[in-house]
């Protein structure tokens, strides 16, 4: 069984700096792309930003938001600065992994960190 935690979520006032980690474990032979999304009250959850053949970012964090993995940790970062308080929001990693005796790659999600900006 395949298991993604996240940690580093908390409160920060505008203008701060976080840092969220996501470590996956358990049956995994290959992961392709691993990514980060949120979701705020009330919205979709969205894409952040991700890390596979290329990376990508959502236009509303290009030059703050910078996706990083250590691949021989099957752990993704994402570290967050110049944060807004529209940044608020439920922060959630995936990973696009194959795991044993499978012969398909299948999207995994954390659990979810509350990110919190005040103003």
């Amino acid at each position: 069984q395949v298991q993604l935690v996240e940690s580093g979520g908390g409160l920060v006032q505008t203008g701060g700096s976080l840092r969220l980690s996501c470590a996956a474990s358990g049956s995994i032979v290959s992961i392709n792309a691993m990514g980060w999304y949120r979701q705020a009250p009330g919205k979709q959850r969205e894409l952040v930003a991700v890390s596979g053949g290329s990376t990508n970012y959502a236009d509303s964090v290009k030059g703050r938001f910078t996706i990083s993995r250590d691949n021989a940790k099957n752990t993704v970062y994402l570290q967050m600065n110049s944060l807004k308080p529209e940044d608020t929001a439920v922060y959630y990693c995936s990973a696009d992994l194959l795991e044993y005796k499978s012969t398909y790659y299948v999207r995994r999600w954390g659990q979810g960190t509350q990110v919190t900006v005040s103003s």
